[in-house]
């Protein structure tokens, strides 16, 4: 199968794969904000997690007394 493409043909490919790239681009980059939006997300549930055991420990024990 011998398939001849003239130079508009591969100047459209090549344009076409391009504007893909571009779009990948574009969608890495928002992928990569939304990861950080998580990451701190999750550093700060985390930190008011421990917030919180911490004062249900303190809770219980001075009811203990």
């Amino acid at each position: 199968m011998n398939t001849r493409y003239t130079k508009a043909d591969l100047e459209r490919i090549v344009m076409v794969q391009l504007e893909n790239l571009n779009a990948m681009h574009d969608l890495l980059s928002i992928m990569k904000v939304q990861n950080e939006l998580l990451h701190n997300a999750n550093k700060k549930l985390k930190e008011e997690t421990a917030d919180f055991k911490t004062k249900q420990y303190q809770h219980s024990t001075r009811g203990r007394k």
